[in-house]
């Protein structure tokens, strides 16, 4: 006798059969229809838009951390040079500066070989440093050092990276590597370095020069570059404004001594704070392509002597919103910001002024 197949009621075999299509057509029933998908989509995307500002400032944060443990580096080698040296290396290797009441020096004398240069041993990078000839110019180097990109000289917020200053008038077609890291030399201007000092100057002075107090003295910061290889700023064994110097453009008082240093009233929303728009711009010795640097946010103009355009000055300038990494002449690092105030971002540069400024409001 055959096994017996129970059923349900009413369903036979051929019902069976017939039910089959059905289940198939619910499955289908169970996708998603083109409306469904396109609201899945359409959550997906304003969820990316949302977490995608987030990525970015995390990814920055970490950049900006990165670009201040270099310029910690650089800091602490800038001591560690003190130490062996018993003076702060010279902002640059240039021709003696003049006699007189004010100073000159010429960033474009002598073999113009820039603090970075003078540093190298202490970032381990002596190799490096030997193959400098410090009996020519930076433009005469047999080995072209100068065109070596340095990495800790990269902050990664930046584009310097593979990036040059090459001129055929200024550097005689010589290729400079960019880097991100600048000293500053004057709250005045460059040339004015030794009448109205910073931490760093052609001269060498030791750290018993700056008498307003280590921890209170802005040393170093950041510099932007340029893809325009004809743009000076950046190139880092260069000693010349924007390239490895900063200076404020703060003039001194007029109806003051020299000493100390005493910043004028007048000059007042004329001075180079960082990520500077004007009215006052770095002054280079050229400025290729004028109006593409102010759409990249890097004003500049064409120092000309015996003009009004005389000054050589130039502004701390970084990709991180806000404002810019700094380090002080003690060794420890902070985060300017934009807004700083004149008088106060003066007398941190300088080491003569006798006015321990209170800076927390603006460096962080």
């Amino acid at each position: 006798m055959g096994a017996i197949v129970l059923t349900p009621a009413g369903c036979s075999g051929a019902g069976r059969k017939a039910a089959r299509p059905n289940r198939g057509r619910r499955c289908a029933l169970c996708g998603f229809t083109l409306i469904e998908l396109m609201v899945v989509v359409t959550i997906i995307g304003i969820l990316m838009m949302m977490l995608l500002p987030s990525v970015h400032r995390s990814t920055e944060s970490a950049r900006r951390i990165q670009c201040a443990n270099n310029l910690k580096q650089l800091a602490l080698a800038v001591k560690q040079y003190e130490v062996y040296q018993g003076v702060l290396p010279a902002s640059g290797l240039h021709a003696p500066p003049t006699a007189g009441y004010y100073r000159f020096v010429e960033p474009r004398s002598g073999q113009q070989l820039s603090w970075l240069v003078l540093i190298l041993p202490q970032i381990e990078q002596a190799n490096l440093h030997s193959q400098f000839d410090f009996s020519r110019s930076v433009f005469q180097q047999p080995k072209e050092p100068q065109a070596i990109q340095v990495p800790t000289f990269l902050c990664p917020s930046d584009s310097a990276r593979g990036q040059y200053f090459a001129d055929g008038a200024l550097t005689g077609g010589k290729r400079l590597a960019k880097g991100n890291y600048a000293a500053f030399c004057s709250p005045f201007h460059t040339d004015l370095q030794v009448s109205f000092p910073g931490a760093l100057i052609a001269t060498g002075q030791s750290t018993a020069a700056i008498r307003d107090g280590l921890s209170n003295t802005l040393m170093l910061s950041e510099v932007r570059v340029r893809a325009n290889p004809q743009d000076q700023r950046g190139a880092w064994a260069l000693a010349w404004t924007g390239t490895s110097l900063l200076a404020f453009d703060m003039h001194h008082d007029i109806f003051s001594p020299k000493d100390p240093y005493v910043a004028s009233p007048y000059f007042k929303g004329l001075a180079q704070p960082p990520n500077n728009q004007g009215p006052n711009v770095d002054m280079l010795y050229a400025c290729p392509d004028m109006a593409g640097a102010q759409l990249e946010e890097m004003p500049c103009g064409v120092w000309q002597k015996g003009t009004e355009w005389e000054f050589l000055s130039a502004a701390p300038r970084s990709r991180h919103p806000g404002g810019v990494n700094v380090a002080f002449a003690d060794g420890h690092v902070g985060f300017l910001i934009n807004e700083v105030d004149d008088f106060v971002m003066a007398y941190l540069i300088s080491i003569n002024d006798g006015k321990n400024v209170d800076y927390s409001p603006y460096v962080y």
